[in-house]
């Protein structure tokens, strides 16, 4: 069996790659291609945009966080049944985490999953100089499979031309085609966008695939797309246990404010056995009925602590129901929404569910970020002391803990450089919620949604006690 797959790839930030990936997915959406996008990455920013150009949540394919063996299955069995998968790669082609490797780089991603690369260069200013740079990305690793190339900011048809000739001579290299210099597409979060500009973003959208069905050859794209699928080294791996009998429901928080989530967490939970429920912190009163679990993924918060703090029904409900008991999970910076109250820039507190024993400010500088390694220190809601997971740590807020009978669950390694990391304690064990800065990848290890599921059964029939 073949998978039409491609994946659009840069040679570093800021090359107008993902202008371009953009551009190919609304052109192939227009067409009337089922399209499924793929991030290279933690990035769930970027996944939201592929969601609103083709309808299809967008996945990420992390393999720093994952396996060689989980990245192929989460890639097959998200694209087996799509017309097309694109996948839009991170930084520069070759940038892996960390220094002097490529693993969790678009190369390592593509070469894991298959996938012919397109690269995308910044032509503006370049004649034939280009030729010895494009030559330097094939030659660096000769069982990376570049297909072709795709030129930005090209300044006439002239000068595509001459860059054309010049490549497909000098490095025999497919020229796909190009765009010219074009307003870039706003890749901000889309929670942010007022309904004014998301009209705007539509336009520019349909100005963008315009312009790619012009000077972009599509078609030769997806010709050139097709390959087989991937065996796997180790398939027993993802035969899950069946269904459990005692079947549990898990209310995800999902709105404008929370929205930072690994798609394949919430499909992982769904496969074990859990009924999803969207509900929205922002405007339901009180929390789907029948929930055995909640579950709140991060996002930009404090552009809404505002209203947050307005809808005192919902936080009251909250407050009630994990201090009863309800098996919680809580990450990244959601951890300000169940914190006693939020200390804004403007010297504004706003008032929160109150479940976390401390308070959230916004610092003006910025909080650590970047990949990091996890061992479980403390048995909790999701894990059992000794285990291990990875994930990845962005956030906007700082939490000031007010009691020191919530204790640390994680204890959290950052590697600075290949000789030094940095390590510090976090996620916090209350009733039976963790929460954490961390927003860990659940299929880098499948026994914490296992376990979460566990107890959310639990609560259900009644056999869990509060912690």
């Amino acid at each position: 069996m073949t998978i039409r797959k491609v994946t659009i790839a840069g040679t570093n930030s800021g090359c107008g790659k993902t202008t371009v990936t953009m551009g190919i997915l609304a052109t192939l959406y227009v067409m009337g291609l089922d399209v499924q996008p793929f991030m290279v990455g933690h990035d769930y920013i970027t996944t939201m945009i592929h969601s609103f150009i083709t309808g299809n949540d967008s996945r990420n394919l992390d393999s720093w966080m994952l396996d060689i063996d989980t990245v192929v299955h989460l890639f097959e069995k998200n694209a087996v049944n799509a017309d097309i998968s694109v996948i839009e790669g991170a930084n520069g082609l070759y940038d892996g985490v960390g220094e002097n490797t490529i693993v969790g780089s678009t190369a390592h991603v593509s070469k894991i999953v298959k996938a012919p690369v397109i690269l995308v260069v910044n032509a503006e200013g370049l004649s034939l100089s280009i030729v010895p740079m494009i030559n330097g990305y094939t030659d660096y690793d000769k069982n990376l499979e570049i297909i072709g190339v795709i030129l930005n900011k090209v300044e006439s048809e002239a000068h595509y031309e001459s860059l054309k000739v010049a490549i497909e001579n000098g490095s025999g290299l497919k020229v796909f085609g190009y765009l010219p210099k074009m307003e870039d597409l706003p890749c901000s979060h889309l929670g942010l966008v007022p309904q004014e500009e998301i009209i705007d973003l539509k336009k520019k959208i349909r100005l963008l695939v315009e312009q790619v069905i012009q000077t972009i050859d599509v078609d030769l794209i997806i010709k050139m797309s097709n390959r087989p699928k991937v065996s796997y080294l180790n398939a027993t791996k993802f035969l899950f246990k069946s269904k459990p009998e005692n079947t549990t429901k898990i209310a995800v928080a999902r709105d404008k404010a929370f929205n930072y989530y690994y798609k394949d967490n919430i499909n992982l939970l769904e496969i074990m056995g859990a009924e999803i429920s969207y509900f929205s912190p922002l405007v339901d009163e009180l929390l789907p009925k029948d929930v055995d679990g909640l579950y709140f993924g991060g996002g930009c918060l404090d552009f809404y602590l505002k209203e947050l703090q307005e809808n005192k029904t919902l936080l009251k409900d909250i407050n009630r129901k994990i201090s009863e008991g309800l098996p919680t999970y809580a990450e990244g910076d959601s951890l300000m929404y169940l914190c006693e109250y939020v200390e804004h820039q403007e010297n504004e507190n706003y008032i929160m569910a109150g479940v976390l024993n401390g308070y959230c400010d916004i610092p003006e500088e910025a909080n650590k970020s970047g990949y990091v390694d996890i061992e479980v220190i403390k048995d909790n809601v999701l894990s059992n002391k000794g285990c291990r997971i990875r994930g990845h740590e962005l956030h906007r807020s700082s939490i000031h803990m007010l009691s020191k009978d919530i204790l640390h669950c994680f204890m959290i390694q950052k590697k600075c450089n290949e000789m030094e990391s940095i390590t510090w304690k976090g996620g916090f064990s209350v009733h039976n919620m963790l929460a954490s800065y961390q927003q860990i990848h659940f299929w880098s290890n499948t026994n914490f949604a296992a376990k979460f599921i566990d107890n959310c059964i639990k609560h259900k029939t009644k056999e869990i006690q509060v912690i």
